[in-house]
């Protein structure tokens, strides 16, 4: 790793996010590239660390390709493209042995032979074992991992605390072609914002979750790849389908700590207040459902109880199973006082993953040259309504091994970057009203909370159309006057995410997958299901 200062600085490849897709990305390239990686906070503070579950792959005889992706299909309720789960599937185990390589420790169980095996769990979706995974800390593991060898390697530069406000595309530079150049940063710790240039640029900023109230994602999600590729002039699809996981922590300190969906893969049952079990009357694969059926379930039983929150119980599991498979969890629920040993635990849904996001191909490639995006950021096809548990680390790895190979051909094509003027602040001040940021910021996830969450309505969705469209245009009026902030960045994101959203949700008209609504509750024809693609010129 070499660490540099400057404030123009270019790179073959400048990839924005260092989580999983990110990371695995630059390692994939520097050995024949020079690589510049933007982390918002520390390489450690994204979605991939705090990720409790594990990868999917097909790793065990009895297993197949056909089943996963059988599966997979099933959870995206007819919107997957069949191409991208077929190629994402088929690309697991091969990505799956790269981590192994590189020293990712996976858990293990012991047989009676003495030899040991990589232990799979099942999560909701899955008909097979076939989630690797690390204890329930598998992010922490792997992005440790992958930190550990990019500080390494002599062709990764890292720069850490820094936000990008914009990508640099020829039009933004006057010029006919709209092939990217590079990117604005912000250098959090200076307030000074840097140029950087760059032959290729790759979103993998993660997820938009943070448009919402509650929600299991860091503070850092959101949706700054998908709001920057949008206003550069990249499609983007499926936003509509903003996955809530059923079974957060619920305690008024706990922040959403996540409950990974493998406690009720190992045989954890949800209950009611008065301890009555109710998926059943769901689903026939009660526990085991989808996230989306098991969030709306949970949402119904809260609103017709009027219940805060439901229970998830495994403590009729031996105690030590549940230490030695679940210790960070375990561990975490003492620390408020619940131990899940002997009791069920206080759970509620909230804001977990972006389903939909910047349209790309099996490549990773937008409809922008040189423009890619992978992991949560991009749309490609994998995850249609719903995704399904543990494709989404998957998907990070899959399409940054693909994405590597295309840039690496785009890259030797010989081409001159043009010069970039220097960000140019002559003409704002500093902000005396940073009461305004605080304030949208507090209204924007309040209003989605409430009229774009689980369930939605018509009437809803035009309310909360109505004041995403007032705070566009008091976030662009103070946008244009004063000197940007990270607040005031992650704030205009938000607000574009939240508008994209909207707009999908109130284009399709039926319930399929995480889109729910009242006015709409049954499924249309699968065959004329379709994606809803939104293009940045027909806004």
């Amino acid at each position: 790793m070499t660490t540099i200062s400057s404030i123009d600085q270019q790179f073959d490849v400048l990839i924005i996010g260092s989580g999983a897709a990110g990371l695995s990305l630059a390692l994939r390239l520097a050995d024949h590239a020079s690589v510049a990686v933007i982390s918002k906070n520390r390489l450690e503070e994204g979605s991939t660390f705090y990720a409790q579950g594990g990868i999917s792959a097909v790793l065990k005889p009895g297993d197949s390709f056909d089943s996963h992706i059988e599966d997979t299909l099933a959870a995206g309720v007819g919107l997957c493209d069949p191409a991208a789960v077929k190629f994402t599937v088929e690309q697991a185990p091969q990505n799956i042995q790269w981590l192994i390589d590189l020293g990712v420790p996976f858990t293990t169980d012991q047989h009676r032979d003495g030899k040991r095996d990589f232990h799979l769990t099942r999560e909701g979706g899955h008909s097979h074992r076939r989630v690797i995974h690390a204890a329930d800390a598998t992010g922490k593991a792997l992005s440790t991992t992958l930190v550990t060898h990019a500080r390494h390697h002599n062709n990764i530069s890292l720069f850490e605390n820094r936000i990008a406000i914009d990508i640099i595309t020829g039009k933004k530079l006057k010029q006919h072609s709209d092939t990217v150049h590079g990117a604005y940063i912000l250098n959090r710790d200076t307030e000074k914002v840097e140029t950087f240039r760059s032959r290729c640029v790759v979103l993998a900023t993660g997820g938009a979750n943070k448009v919402y109230l509650y929600t299991t994602n860091p503070d850092g999600s959101t949706g700054d790849g998908i709001a920057m590729a949008w206003r550069a002039g990249a499609e983007v699809a499926n936003m509509e389908f903003m996955q809530f996981h059923p079974t957060c922590l619920f305690h008024p300190e706990a922040k959403s700590f996540l409950i990974t969906e493998a406690v009720r893969g190992e045989g954890g049952k949800l209950l009611l207040p008065n301890g009555e079990q109710f998926m059943h009357r769901f689903d026939s694969r009660g526990e085991l459902a989808p996230r989306d059926i098991v969030a709306r379930a949970i949402d119904y039983e809260m609103k017709r109880l009027g219940s805060e929150f439901v229970y998830l119980d495994i403590s009729h599991k031996p105690a030590a199973f549940i230490k030695s498979h679940f210790p960070t969890i375990y561990k975490r629920c003492l620390e408020f006082g619940y131990d899940m040993t002997k009791e069920p635990i206080p759970v509620v849904p909230a804001a977990h993953y972006t389903c939909g996001g910047v349209k790309t191909d099996l490549n990773g490639s937008t409809n922008i040259k040189g423009l890619y995006a992978i992991g949560e950021t991009a749309f490609t096809g994998l995850h249609g309504a719903n995704r399904m548990a543990s494709n989404s680390l998957l998907e990070c790895l899959v399409y940054a091994e693909a994405a590597c190979q295309d840039i690496l051909g785009q890259l030797k094509q010989k081409a001159t970057l043009p010069t970039i003027p220097h960000w140019d602040e002559s003409q704002v001040t500093d902000s005396d009203e940073e009461v305004v940021v605080t304030h949208n910021w507090h209204e924007l996830r309040q209003f989605m909370w409430d009229y774009v969450g689980i369930v939605r309505t018509n009437k809803r969705l035009a309310r909360a159309k109505s004041r995403v469209n007032l705070l566009l245009n008091e976030i662009d009026e103070y946008y244009g006057n004063f000197k940007v902030t990270n607040d005031l960045i992650e704030l205009r994101n938000l607000a574009v995410v939240a508008d994209l959203i909207i707009q999908s949700a109130i284009a399709r008209k039926e319930s399929r997958g995480l889109h729910y609504s009242l006015d709409y509750p049954e499924a249309s024809s699968t065959d004329t299901a379709k994606n809803t693609v939104l293009c940045p010129q027909t806004k």
